[in-house]
């Protein structure tokens, strides 16, 4: 089965809905649709965070000390094992997030 997925056209019903794409090998690929702050949180194993569409203020947490970092559409952030982290839309964004299926 093939699908063509345009990540503009998305728009969820509540802040973080998303759109599911994929489930492979227990590893979930889905399209975030936001305009508000998720939570701060660890993830259950990786995340990889990549913004499609809009400005996302990502924050971490390492060694106890708040980082931060401006995301724009094409810029990736990876989540390691264990890495607190939250993100701040900058208005509506689009983000496609693939993680460990079930994880926060």
């Amino acid at each position: 089965m093939q699908r063509i997925i345009r990540s503009q056209d998305f728009t969820a019903e509540r802040p973080w809905g998303a759109q599911d794409i994929a489930q492979m090998n227990g590893t979930s690929v889905r399209l975030h649709w936001t305009d508000q702050p998720y939570i701060w949180h660890v993830n259950d194993g990786e995340e990889v965070f990549a913004v499609m569409q809009g400005t996302v203020v990502m924050h971490w947490r390492e060694a106890g000390e708040e980082k931060q970092a401006q995301l724009n559409a094409g810029d990736i952030f990876y989540a390691g094992v264990g890495c607190e982290h939250v993100a701040h839309p900058q208005g509506e964004a689009r983000i496609l997030v693939v993680e460990k299926a079930g994880s926060l």
